[in-house]
């Protein structure tokens, strides 16, 4: 009898269980990382839950969804960032659910788990998986888009124009990308007879309607804080470097997705063993329309991004690189054919499972190891609760008051801010970013002024110190990394300034 492994076999009779499994044990695995080396919130996440915790229409961090999002999962958690590291997992399992069911649509169940173990590959490199915020909320909005828009054009499912109305509107409030994202979505439907014909229908206005009702608050904070600013197009002595900028970011996009092409170079048949019958994963075939939707959402979303991002010279992906590569798997799939054969299973197991599984091992060798080479500080290991909680208490035994902003520098001082009090921030360097506090509020309540000493008089910088020119420099107070290793400890010079009245 021919030997089929198990995985095999379950692709073949349970697809969706072999999903949920993949998908359940990378959410498990990061959440796992995140508990175990991750002593503050990485990236800019403290900032954002700074934000989130006044509850503003609009901020210069982008429209306001993930903000209050992130806000609710840190309350509902007890004021810990298990929470929003739990919605993070959350975003990363919708997307791929809802990308097994836009797969299954168009190749069927089986190679839709293909497609999805394919994708996971990609995400892994490109995005990240705990940094929550815009551009990882914004991927499961688009992958439903996507899945309602397949059924709205190629399986003329009218019912599903509401809940397509209100994803469209939910990305509007996620991300400024999103008006780029819906442009390619209509350019779609435009180029097809079969799209032509349901926009012709009255359900698009109705979810027109739905959809501006949706954004109408966020539009009329824009309008009103004078934020629409239209791009500028470069000069003709920029568009060399803006050419370069733009290949930079494509080879990153590539080498992010380059899993991908390395399974399907292993899967070819010149690595099959002499006489193997490999086993077959078959799917109905592909109707030309369906081809030419994922194909488009492969490709557009990808170099519509880079285009753009290359010539206003930002340095970071439009839509960011999980949302427009959330269909490379899918697309792969559909161009291996009908019939894909499972050549050497065993090693592609391997290198798939290696492909999930090395980002988090990288994150974690860094957080292990790099503190002993005396490179850069590893911003995850700083103890956030431990500073937090030194500050609060601090001016609540100076002043008898409770801890109600911080200012200085806006890393420090955000990481204060996610103590229980939930202390304001100030970002005084800017205050227009912060606008519900001011100079002369922060004089009134009182706060903490917070800065990275330099020396053990912890004076301030002289920036913060024209800003508070009357504050009195605390001796600094020194705290440890999760790994110490060759790095300095982190000693952060601090001033109180007194309540009025006090």
């Amino acid at each position: 009898m021919r030997f089929t492994s198990l995985v095999i076999e379950l692709i073949r009779a349970r697809p969706r269980l072999i999903v949920w499994i993949a998908v359940l044990l990378q959410a498990a695995m990061w959440l796992f990382v995140a508990l175990a080396f991750y002593r503050s919130p990485p990236g800019s996440l403290a900032t954002l839950l700074a934000f989130g915790r006044e509850y503003q229409v609009g901020t210069d961090l982008g429209p306001p969804l993930p903000i209050w999002l992130a806000d609710i999962a840190y309350r509902a958690a007890g004021g810990h960032m298990f929470g929003v590291y739990v919605l993070a997992e959350l975003c990363e399992i919708a997307t791929f659910i809802t990308l097994y069911y836009l797969s299954r649509a168009v190749v069927g169940s089986q190679q839709a788990v293909l497609a999805v173990l394919l994708t996971m590959t990609a995400l892994a490199f490109s995005s990240s998986a705990l940094d929550f915020g815009p551009l990882v909320l914004a991927r499961p909005l688009w992958a439903l888009l996507l899945l309602h828009s397949w059924q709205i054009i190629g399986q003329r499912r009218g019912n599903a124009w509401f809940a397509w109305s209100i994803e469209a509107g939910l990305l509007l409030l996620t991300t400024p990308s999103a008006i780029f994202l819906l442009l390619l979505l209509v350019v779609f439907a435009l180029s097809t007879a079969g799209g032509r014909r349901t926009l012709l229908a009255l359900d698009p206005l109705f979810a027109l309607i739905v959809v501006a009702v949706l954004a109408l608050p966020y539009a009329a904070w824009l309008m009103r804080a004078e934020t629409l600013v239209l791009p500028t197009l470069p000069a003709v002595t920029d568009l060399n470097a803006r050419a370069i900028h733009a290949a930079w970011l494509l080879g990153g996009l590539v080498l992010g997705a380059a899993a991908i092409p390395a399974l399907a170079f292993l899967n070819t048949s010149m690595f099959s063993g002499k006489g193997e019958e490999p086993p077959i994963i078959y799917r109905p075939p592909v109707e030309p329309l369906a081809r030419n939707f994922v194909y488009f959402f492969a490709l557009a979303p990808a170099l519509g991004a880079v285009l753009i991002s290359g010539l206003l010279g930002l340095d970071s992906l439009v839509g960011g690189a999980g949302v427009v590569l959330v269909v490379s798997g899918l697309a792969v799939v559909v161009a291996a054919g009908d019939l894909i054969a499972m050549r050497r299973a065993r090693m592609l197991r391997m290198v798939w499972a290696a492909a999930v599984v090395a980002p988090a091992i990288g994150v974690v060798l860094a957080v292990l190891l790099l503190p002993f080479t005396g490179a850069n500080e590893i911003a995850t290991s700083m103890p956030a609760r431990a500073i937090s909680d030194f500050f609060d208490e601090s001016f609540a035994r100076r002043t008898n008051h409770r801890l109600r902003a911080v200012a200085g520098e806006t890393q420090l001082a955000s990481l204060i801010t996610l103590h229980s009090g939930r202390p304001h921030l100030f970002i005084d360097a800017d205050p227009a970013r912060t606008p519900w506090m001011n100079q002369a509020k922060f004089a009134e309540t009182g706060g903490v002024v917070v800065w990275r000493a330099a020396d053990t008089a912890g004076t301030p910088p002289p920036d913060i110190l024209k800003r508070f020119p009357g504050i009195v420099p605390e001796v600094p107070r020194a705290f440890e990394w999760l790994v110490t290793g060759r790095q300095q400890l982190l000693r952060v010079g601090w001033a109180i300034v007194r309540p009025k009245g006090t």
